[in-house]
């Protein structure tokens, strides 16, 4: 078992937890604040307008943790749906959202599409209670009325892009009521570039809050006990089955598979950093891997994702954990010869181009090459961070171009240029796939929402990607059918030929090339 520094978690009979300071702990750097998001308007309008308001420090964590790339504004859905969803997914915790209206419906809407079971919180706003301060008081109200003990372990207070924009400073809140704890959070689209980061802002603060509460003294039990083992805490969202394959492959060399963040409850937070060491199975975690890294955890990337993935990432796990040779190499024996057999009995023949905004892109690549497919190209909305690195080296020796901070356009161009017998990527990318007669699939609902790791993961996409492919005749079949019906605004089937308008184009453009030097003119004040 490796050495720790900084807090080593100890529980007691009665379900406490005592921290002692470790050797190096006072050398431990505090950890920023945590992220925010939302988005509706102009970014750098609101950028400047967060700025004065005193979000100087936020925004510059932001742009820290979360490199942009590129192009400045998010592609995806509204980040803050990534932490609204870790939220939502949580146990005895309740979740109020501060924005524009037309924000949180949307938001609101696409959360309970995706299966969330309770209420969303809401603390509306006019131009006076914003302008005079009353909306912070109306959030401090709101969380009071909220924070019952018997009901809640925490409550998540988010501000979105105009309240942020605002300076409502939500770091003034009480941290706890009645035992319940107040976790403030700024996440505005323009200051986040991806939802699947700002699941990691919520993760990240949740981690600071829990990794104080543990420097101040006992904590509470998890619910399920302390584990047997040492463990390895897991980062990003995952397929329900995946830590389990975790776990049975940890299981040779005396480990087991910990929580994984976000986390399900509190009290999970408290087992996480007892881990000694934290798996970065999603890379992107930056505000995560900063507060194991503050408790003395070893951070480790890439994940066990087909041969060379798990044996590599076994290896590392091993390493960290000062585990000897011979017990690593029982861990490997005791599951790699299963999953290239896996492998090889679920071969995938065709050439795919792969992209999306979950984070997991770059270990679905590896988990298709070494099934068989070609992967020429592979785009992800995520940053490249060093948890990564591994896993883009893998690809690149392969002759994959790996980009990070993809661009629809990114995606789309490299679709049309390869044209592959499948294309996964985002719901435009699959649109445009199906206009060219390419078979597509929606990477989130189709490939991301399947196991990955182990046996398991080695044979769970050949299934839907061959049928997929194999439904090349039914596109080119479907694209004769509709082939010269127009598009834009000349779709449709015509008796004649579509009346177009020139002049009402070049009308609007005049009124757009008017509307861009005014607003270049007023740059220049």
């Amino acid at each position: 078992m490796s050495e720790r520094t900084g807090y080593n978690v100890s529980y007691d009979d009665v379900g406490e937890v005592r921290i002692d300071e470790a050797s190096h702990g006072a050398d431990l750097a505090p950890v920023a604040e945590a992220p925010a998001e939302g988005m509706c308007g102009s970014r750098g309008t609101l950028e400047e307008a967060a700025r004065s308001a005193g979000k100087s420090d936020v925004l510059d964590q932001y742009a820290k943790d979360y490199p942009k790339g590129p192009h400045d504004q998010p592609q995806s859905m509204c980040p803050a749906f990534g932490s609204l969803r870790v939220g939502l997914r949580m146990k005895r915790t309740a979740t109020i959202l501060s924005g524009s209206a037309c924000c949180v419906y949307g938001l609101t809407f696409v959360s309970h599409f995706y299966g969330a079971r309770r209420s969303v919180g809401y603390v509306p706003f006019n131009s006076e209670t914003l302008v005079t301060g009353k909306l912070f008081e109306d959030i401090r109200e709101a969380v009071h009325d909220v924070a019952d003990p018997a009901k809640l372990d925490a409550i998540v207070v988010t501000n979105l892009c105009v309240p942020t924009a605002s300076g409502v400073p939500l770091r003034l809140l009480p941290e706890e009521i009645d035992g319940v704890r107040v976790v403030g959070i700024d996440v505005p689209g323009f200051g986040i570039p991806t939802h699947a980061e700002a699941k990691d802002v919520l993760a990240g603060a949740m981690l600071n809050y829990a990794r104080r509460e543990i420097e101040a003294g006992p904590v509470a039990m998890p619910e399920g006990g302390r584990a047997d083992r040492p463990q390895v805490a897991l980062m990003g969202e995952m397929f329900p089955a995946d830590p389990m394959m975790i776990g049975q492959m940890l299981s040779p060399m005396g480990l087991g598979a910990g929580p994984v963040v976000p986390c399900r409850e509190w009290r999970e937070l408290y087992a996480a950093l007892d881990c000694g060491v934290a798996a970065a199975i999603h890379p992107f975690y930056t505000a995560s891997v900063r507060e194991f890294q503050a408790a003395g955890r070893t951070i480790v990337g890439s994940a066990p994702v087909g041969h060379d993935g798990t044996a590599a990432w076994l290896a590392a796990i091993g390493e960290a954990y000062n585990i000897s040779a011979d017990k690593i190499a029982a861990a490997q024996n005791a599951c790699l010869p299963a999953i290239k057999g896996a492998l090889g009995g679920a071969p995938i023949d065709g050439t795919i181009t792969l992209s999306g905004y979950e984070g997991s892109e770059l270990l679905v690549a590896r988990l298709m090459i070494e099934s068989g497919a070609d992967v020429p190209y592979v785009g992800t909305a995520c940053p490249k961070t060093e948890w990564s690195a591994a896993d883009a080296e893998w690809l690149e020796a392969r002759g994959v171009k790996v980009k990070f901070r993809a661009s629809l356009e990114d995606d789309c161009a490299a679709m049309e240029a390869i044209q592959p017998d499948l294309a996964i990527g985002t719901t435009p990318v699959v649109q445009k796939g199906k206009e060219l007669g390419i078979p597509s699939l929606y990477f989130t609902n189709l490939i991301s929402a399947r196991p990955l790791m182990g046996v398991a993961g080695a044979g769970s996409l050949a299934q839907v990607v061959n049928a997929a492919m194999a439904n090349k005749e039914r596109m080119d079949h479907m694209k004769a059918f509709f082939e010269g019906v127009g598009a834009g605004d000349t779709a449709g089937v015509w008796e004649g030929s579509p009346n177009v308008q020139p002049q009402f184009r070049a009308q609007n453009l005049k009124k757009l090339e008017k509307q861009a030097r005014a607003a270049k003119a007023a740059q220049m004040i």
